[in-house]
């Protein structure tokens, strides 16, 4: 055998094993797709998903002339849908940022709550709740402004410290633990002295919820996402290099310390972005990335965008089985995500005996 053919042969396995994978992501995006219809078809008020589809349809494209019940679009374009879409781009988000920033620092246990963006998150709300204390706006928004700041905070003072003894996934990580401990410290010291139904108001924030969505936060976070992944995205071949090593990367001229900051700092954008308007929802972030690796591997041009639709699919699900388990009581979704993500995340990790870092 020449070696033009044997370049030919892994030029053609490869392009198989390409194609599979997008075949294999489309084949992901219907099943969103499929889900969201069903999600939102889900309810007090019975509507069908034929009914859900014809009032998106009438919507968005009035031009084809689909007719819809005016009674089923108000019920599906004010109430349902809203939820549904905020929990379709959190969950890409949140996933996105959870294999981007285990990609950057190989650590299969990190995400973006590991190094404290949730507990500043949660103090930064908990100010607001409490004394009516923030940066800007009121009520709500003070309540959304004050948890995005002081996530972005605990960002940025995690990477001061790791450039003060130099950006490495051990820095970062400690760092981050020492601040999500200290931040959790604060939060608990509030909750100590506050009143009863500041108390409840904390606790409910802290839980995670899609409830009360609107298209006004749903429009921020998309853009917010859609600004960041191209970026993250042009650092898939940065992230596959480096998952072989620092070494190694740095011997193949990527700069791993500015791939390293430049990524961690757009995963803790979209996550403060997300958890702003949600409250905490920490484990799309841990447990969609792992999934998607044992599913599709870890080349991170694919892990990427995947893992965006395995963690929509996740919190989607988690969000609709709290909306209909115990109708018409809703459970957080924060809560009902490590009902459905453990047991998963679990039977992964004993059923598949494979390293799946690279």
């Amino acid at each position: 055998m020449t070696a033009n053919s044997e370049t030919t042969e892994i030029a053609e396995a490869y392009s198989k094993f390409t194609f599979k994978k997008v075949l294999f992501i489309i084949a992901s995006l219907v099943g969103l797709g499929a889900m969201v219809l069903l999600a939102t078809s889900m309810g007090a008020s019975d509507l069908s998903v034929y009914d859900v589809f014809n009032a998106i349809i009438a919507k968005t494209l009035p031009f084809l002339g689909i007719e819809s019940n005016l009674h089923d679009e108000i019920i599906i374009w004010n109430l349902r849908l809203p939820r549904v879409v905020m929990g379709v781009v959190a969950g890409a988000g949140l996933a996105v940022s959870g294999t981007v920033m285990q990609g950057v620092m190989r650590n299969p246990l990190v995400s973006p709550f590991t190094i404290g963006i949730s507990s500043a998150a949660a103090f930064g709300a908990s100010i607001a709740i409490m004394f009516g204390v923030g940066f800007v706006g009121s009520g709500t928004y003070l309540i959304i402004t004050n948890a995005f700041i002081f996530a972005l905070l605990c960002a940025f003072l995690v990477y001061g410290i790791a450039r003060i003894r130099g950006v490495t996934p051990e820095t970062l990580i400690l760092a981050g633990i020492a601040l999500m401990y200290l931040f959790g410290a604060l939060t608990a010291t509030l909750q100590f002295v506050a009143s009863e139904q500041q108390l409840m108001a904390v606790i409910h924030w802290t839980f995670g919820t899609l409830t009360g969505s609107t298209w006004n936060e749903i429009l921020i976070v998309t853009v917010l996402l859609l600004s960041c992944f191209p970026f993250l995205m042009l650092y898939a071949w940065d992230l596959n290099a480096m998952a072989s090593g620092e070494e190694v990367a740095k011997s193949l001229g990527v700069n791993t310390s500015r791939v390293r900051t430049v990524s961690l700092t757009l995963a803790t954008l979209i996550t403060a972005g997300i958890i702003c308007f949600t409250g905490i929802i920490g484990f799309v972030c841990l447990v969609a990335p792992h999934i998607t690796r044992f599913v599709i591997g870890g080349d991170h041009r694919f892990l990427i965008p995947c893992s965006c639709i395995f963690g929509a699919i996740l919190l989607l699900a988690a969000d609709t089985a709290g909306r209909m388990m115990f109708s018409p009581v809703i459970i957080p979704v924060g809560i009902v995500i490590s009902y459905i993500g453990v047991p998963l995340f679990l039977y992964l990790l004993i059923k598949v005996r494979r390293v799946y870092w690279v």
